[in-house]
């Protein structure tokens, strides 16, 4: 499944590299990928993919699951269709609360105790998601873990997971999409670890050199 959902992402252009001219994230971290996973629910064939796999994961990983809670916002999407596929209810996490009506920051009925499967696009430094997690567990939910289309599997974002006790499971990899995109001829074979060295550690720069 990771090398089939890697396909599909650089297929519709939803995970794009370009070593030689990267972009620039808000960060000022210059980056030879950009990613926009919005972009499978437009491909119906591959949004087919994205949503039966991350319901395959929940299934295997977290059978208990009784409520999905989606991102705000690219989550939303992704959790209302995977709650569709295995007819259980979802609701999604604001960025911060509604300044009217009830002040939600939890859209969606959630009830203290109950067990919760979190719905994310990427994880990259893990930062956004585990405020998402943090507003559960504060509502009372038990959080059993996070799905996601994609990770990068940046050690900023593997270090903040394992310190808030909480697992996630990705459709697919950095590497298995680097390794794909080099077998499928969108970058050169010799990019390959450049993009690894990036993903080791995205403040230096030195990947940029081809050397």
């Amino acid at each position: 499944m990771e090398l089939q959902i890697a396909k599909d992402l650089l297929k519709i252009g939803a995970v794009f590299f370009r070593p030689q001219e990267p972009f620039t994230w808000a960060s000022g971290i210059k980056s030879p990928v950009y990613c926009d996973n919005r972009l499978t629910l437009t491909a119906p064939e591959v949004r087919g993919h994205v949503e039966n796999g991350l319901a395959e994961l929940i299934r295997k990983h977290y059978p208990e699951a009784e409520v999905l809670m989606g991102t705000s916002t690219a989550g939303i999407a992704h959790a209302a269709i995977t709650a569709h596929i295995m007819g259980l209810p979802m609701g999604y996490v604001r960025s911060g609360s509604k300044d009217h009506g009830r002040q939600n920051q939890i859209e969606g009925k959630l009830e203290p105790g109950q067990k919760v499967v979190v719905v994310e696009d990427l994880i990259s430094t893990g930062g956004s998601v585990l405020e998402v997690v943090n507003v559960l567990r504060e509502a009372g939910a038990q959080v059993l873990g996070i799905v996601s289309i994609f990770t990068y599997g940046m050690q900023k974002g593997l270090e903040r997971l394992a310190a808030a006790e909480v697992t996630n499971y990705s459709l697919t990899n950095f590497d298995v999409i680097a390794q794909a995109a080099a077998d499928e001829g969108y970058i050169a074979p010799e990019d390959v670890q450049r993009l690894i060295r990036f993903r080791n550690n995205p403040s230096d720069e030195s990947w940029m050199n081809r050397g």
